[in-house]
């Protein structure tokens, strides 16, 4: 195997409005569409398009969104082995608003993804042994990302991380000590947290270069 993902599946469902509406107003929209989405996934499936073998690590619910995106996996090449489907929670969505100037707002409910545990990352421990690459992000739990990142680098595997969403409220050290290439914006660069300190602050260029192969 290439590459094995460990992380979040989500469904995108986008309205397009001509304003973003405000508290306790209802709108018509223009348009609708779905696709389907979650920064794991995303990174899987475009894995997968670009040539690489691929494999998921990831929870759905029992219902239609979950079935779709094991089925839109299959689809497009990728191992769904270990593509879990849970009935604690629905699959997770992502309701998102964009108006006629491509601003948008977007809800995020976990769902599904906030059930993806450790105990699951070790069942693909041989899977990650096997792999070239392992690519996570921050949509799930942070000590099951922890737990991926950590068999990878037990195994020699490469160790890539979408830190993403920023969250500067928890301490991800030990996340960034297992990391090999580490991909962020601006915005989560300035939320990278201090080793050790419970405020955030801003990383030198020089400190990122020495620490990290950001991309």
């Amino acid at each position: 195997m290439d590459v094995v993902v460990v992380g979040s599946c989500n469904v995108d469902l986008i309205s397009y409005v001509p304003r973003q509406p405000n508290p306790g107003e209802t709108i018509y929209g223009t348009e609708f569409h779905m696709g389907f989405g979650g920064k794991g996934a995303n990174q899987c499936v475009m894995a997968s398009k670009l040539g690489a073998s691929t494999a998921m690590s990831a929870k759905v619910g029992d219902d239609m969104f979950g079935h779709n995106t094991i089925k839109n996996f299959k689809d497009n090449n990728v191992c769904v082995d270990h593509v879990l489907v849970t009935d604690k929670a629905a699959s997770g969505v992502a309701p998102i608003a964009v108006d006629k100037n491509g601003e948008n707002a977007i809800i995020v409910v976990p769902g599904a993804n906030n059930h993806l545990t450790v105990e699951d990352v070790k069942n693909v421990e041989s899977l990650i042994k096997s792999a070239s690459v392992i690519m996570c992000q921050l949509e799930v739990p942070v000590e099951t990302t922890l737990e991926a990142l950590k068999l990878g680098k037990k195994y020699g595997v490469m160790t890539l991380l979408n830190a993403a969403p920023a969250n500067s409220s928890t301490d991800l050290s030990e996340v960034y000590k297992n990391t090999d290439l580490l991909c962020v914006n601006e915005t989560e660069v300035r939320r990278l947290k201090c080793v050790g300190s419970d405020i955030t602050c801003t990383i030198s260029e020089e400190e990122l270069v020495e620490n990290f192969n950001l991309y």
